[in-house]
């Protein structure tokens, strides 16, 4: 899901996280899974500090 603009939503970034926590279960060792998951909490964790 993305704004008007382009970027991505807020909601979007969070359910992409439920979705990389869920991969991360799934692989625990798997360092690319790792690196895709902390991509996706670094942009949330970026947008909400915007917000607040």
């Amino acid at each position: 899901m993305a704004d008007n603009d382009g970027t991505i939503t807020t909601e979007a970034l969070q359910h992409a996280m439920v979705e990389k926590l869920m991969a991360i279960i799934g692989a625990p060792d798997d360092k690319d899974v790792a690196r895709s998951a902390d991509e996706v909490v670094r942009a949330l964790d970026a947008r909400l500090a915007d917000a607040s």
